[in-house]
């Protein structure tokens, strides 16, 4: 568990926490484009035109105090959730890129960075202006586990901290291999589960291709959306229907509430909304749904619901811990809650587990 990996424990609300960093000197990493970056040490200042990197840099850094751009989605995700709370300058913190990654580059030269992270694969469009101006670039790529683990090595590399980068991945390696063990040992059939998202009338969902199909098999649940493909994602009620989940979380990206699928009358026959078990996937640090630094809680909370078991507050044990040690916070039974989901939550069936 992440308390065995912790640097310090026991820090009341937000206390900034001394890490053992490299000194001062050039550093020289290779990001997942391949292409190495040079740094003159470690950097003083962050810009982020993707999401969720600066929760997992904040999670490296134990500090938001180097992070000074970011994505405006993560400007929203900032002031929905905990990270304001945790960091109180992270929410309004300068945006840097929309929706669709494209770099400002006037706020960039008035923020003057020492190194920017932007998508390493979707073309040099969205990296060329960057480098134009004269800021160094770290690459990323999207969608696995392996991605997740780079992008925490890349982000301790360029805060000087390699050692605090080698403890948050191998706290992740050792709860994929206890996940693996639990599920392993789990009799009886694995639910039948998928992520949806609601705009309007519409619905999208997520396949198997992503980091989702690493995520839900991780926890022991089959992803009924395996081999669907759709450009935008988006799929109707016929096809929900079709599938028929025991299952449904709810993405963080939207609005959309347990609620509102029960009130669709379209839905009325889907096993989750008959048994109650459509839940509000948690928002802590950033949207637990997505790779980052709170994955291992994510697939924690995942488990439970798929596996409902008894009220013994170990979650919310885990989840102390966990913000203790990524965040250098310690959190409240309230923002327990809040991180929870329990205001849409508490009706669904097992999620009285979750009470304190």
């Amino acid at each position: 568990m992440i308390g065995a990996l912790a640097l310090t424990a026991g820090c009341s609300s937000r206390e900034v926490q001394a890490d053992n960093a490299v000194g001062a000197g050039a550093l020289t990493f290779v990001d997942q484009r391949g292409q190495t970056v040079t740094l003159d040490g470690p950097a003083d200042k962050v810009a982020f035109t993707v999401m969720p990197a600066p929760s997992i840099f904040a999670a490296v850094d134990r500090s938001y105090d180097r992070i000074v751009g970011i994505n405006q989605s993560t400007l929203v995700a900032n002031r929905g959730g905990m990270f304001a709370t945790m960091f109180p300058a992270s929410a309004d913190s300068a945006v840097v890129a929309g929706n669709d990654f494209v770099p400002n580059v006037e706020t960039l030269l008035q923020l003057d960075p020492d190194v920017v992270v932007q998508w390493g694969d979707r073309g040099n469009d969205v990296i060329a202006p960057i480098e134009s101006a004269g800021f160094p670039v770290v690459g990323l790529k999207y969608g696995t586990q392996e991605d997740l683990e780079q992008w925490i090595t890349l982000f301790s590399d360029i805060a000087g901290k390699p050692e605090r980068g080698r403890q948050l991945v191998d706290w992740q390696r050792a709860e994929q291999a206890e996940m693996r063990a639990r599920v392993a040992s789990t009799q009886g059939q694995r639910p039948r589960a998928m992520i949806l998202s609601r705009t309007g009338d519409t619905y999208s969902t997520t396949t198997a291709k992503g980091y989702d199909g690493f995520q839900f098999d991780l926890v022991g649940a089959d992803l009924v959306t395996k081999g669907f493909v759709s450009d935008s994602g988006q799929v109707g009620p016929e096809q929900i229907l079709a599938w028929n989940p025991e299952v449904i979380m709810l993405s963080g990206f939207d609005q959309s509430t347990p609620a509102d699928i029960y009130a669709d009358p379209r839905l009325a026959n889907v096993s989750a909304v008959q048994n109650k078990r459509v839940y509000k996937t948690p928002l802590g640090g950033y949207r637990w749904q997505v790779p980052g630094a709170e994955s291992p809680l994510m697939w924690l909370w995942m488990h439970q619901v798929l596996y409902p078991g008894t009220r013994d507050g170990k979650l919310r044990e885990d989840i102390r811990a966990g913000f203790d040690d990524l965040f250098a916070y310690r959190i409240t039974d309230d923002e327990i809650d809040q991180v929870l989901r329990l205001d849409l939550n508490k009706d669904a069936a097992g999620y009285g587990q979750f009470l304190r």
